[in-house]
């Protein structure tokens, strides 16, 4: 009797631990690791926008890019990890979607020119998959897993059905000049779906966004003679906010003042940049204007390599506002969406302005002003939400088929790209 209450206790555990496997995310672990990219491979600098998103059988690789604050070189790994829909690992072997050993050699980088901050800019083309669905791309120093530096998702999708989206005014008409409505169709009868209702699950996004993602909308129709599944809602799940464009800065030169920059300080070991002083645009009519979506991209007009030659500015950002009973962040994919250290503004009581200073290599950054709730960010106390905004929305269909052991990703589809021609 001791023996079996001793193994029951035993497979009580292991099934804990599986089953309370935490969702992987994006992260920089290590405040030296700066300005990470991951992309799909291109000469053309406005591909740093572009969601980590390729083809199984694209013959371009996805690019991860990043900065060593440091005198010398240090010795990285990178890893793999296949997850399910929902970002906990999936139950495949490495061997199931890597055709070779699951540890990479991050070895290819070159030092900072002539710049204030000493830095080594790192890159590394991930290898290709033989899956579809979602990845963590994990870095690592030397052989040690355990001191993880970076972790950033990316997917890796076959277009196995006819996955149609349209933006359209929410059916809430409360909502209809505040917000967006995703209608999706799937057409199936290239792939054959059992039981669709339980084993498919739709994603959406916006402006690449994991922290408002919509997940597990159920369908409002399904046609079986037709192989066709609707997702026309009424109840408001398949909505976002539809926002405002994001404010932008202009740092592309540390000899003059780009737009938005108040000022520039050249001191002999660092830059300084003061952004101008931004309103509150609750209040404000919508003004159509383009934008980044919430991106940015490293690069100079003053010198030539735009990796290499670029320096890291100490720029501070300035809000107009009284005192508030929580302070707001700047978000944006240049403070990682909110989770990095200086995204938190506070307050300056002499100027009446909310402040936070960031770290930030040269180029062109878009970021907006929220506040934290509880169903995450919070942007309409400070940017207003208006029906035309245009923002970018993403589509994943995944599939797990009977007796799998993990979600394919057999449909993926982009609306309204909105990018600025740099």
């Amino acid at each position: 009797m001791p023996i079996r209450i001793n193994l029951l206790s035993l497979l009580f555990l292991v099934s804990s631990s599986v089953f309370a496997q935490k969702a992987l995310e994006d992260k920089i672990h290590d405040e030296n690791i700066q300005t990470v990219r991951l992309f799909p491979a291109s000469m053309d600098i406005s591909t740093q926008t572009n969601p980590p998103v390729i083809s199984l059988n694209s013959s371009i690789p996805l690019l991860l890019t990043f900065d060593d604050i440091a005198y010398e070189a240090d010795q990285y790994s990178a890893k793999l990890i296949h997850c399910n829909v929902d970002w906990t690992p999936s139950r495949l072997r490495e061997a199931d979607y890597l055709t070779q050993y699951n540890e990479f050699n991050v070895n290819d980088y070159e030092y900072g020119i002539n710049t204030r901050i000493p830095y080594i800019h790192y890159t590394f083309a991930v290898p290709r998959v033989t899956k579809t669905g979602n990845y963590i791309l994990k870095v690592y120093r030397g052989r040690n897993e355990a001191n993880t530096v970076i972790t950033k998702r990316f997917m890796v999708f076959q277009n196995q059905i006819n996955l149609g989206a349209s933006i359209v005014p929410p059916s809430n008409a409360a909502e209809r000049q505040r917000s967006h409505q995703i209608d999706v169709i799937v057409n199936y009868s290239n792939r054959e779906l059992l039981d669709p209702i339980n084993n498919t699950r739709i994603v959406i996004r916006q402006n690449q966004r994991w922290d408002q993602a919509i997940y597990n909308l159920k369908p409002t129709f399904i046609r079986e003679d037709l192989r066709q599944i609707e997702y026309r809602l009424f109840d408001g799940s398949n909505s976002f906010q539809a926002g405002n464009e994001f404010r932008f800065i202009d740092l592309r030169y540390v000899r003059t003042r780009g737009r938005n920059v108040a000022s520039v300080r050249m001191e002999e070991d660092v830059v300084f940049a003061e952004a101008g002083v931004d309103e509150v645009r609750r209040n404000q009519a919508y003004l159509e204007y383009l934008d980044l979506n919430g991106q940015y991209v490293v690069m100079n007009v003053e010198r030539q390599n735009h990796h290499l030659e670029s320096e890291y500015i100490l720029t501070t950002f300035n809000l107009q506002s009284p005192e508030l009973p929580q302070a707001p962040y700047v978000l944006g994919a240049l403070t990682e969406w909110g989770t990095s250290a200086d995204a938190k503004m506070t307050y300056n009581k002499e100027k009446k302005l909310y402040q936070t200073t960031l770290f930030l290599k040269q180029g062109w950054y878009d970021y907006q002003y929220g506040l934290k709730t509880e169903r995450g960010w919070d942007m309409e106390p400070f940017e207003g939400t208006h029906f035309q905004t245009e923002n970018e929305y993403e589509v994943f269909f995944y599939y797990r088929d009977m007796g799998s052991r993990y979600d394919e990703l057999i449909g993926y589809t982009v609306l309204n790209p909105n990018k600025r021609r740099l």
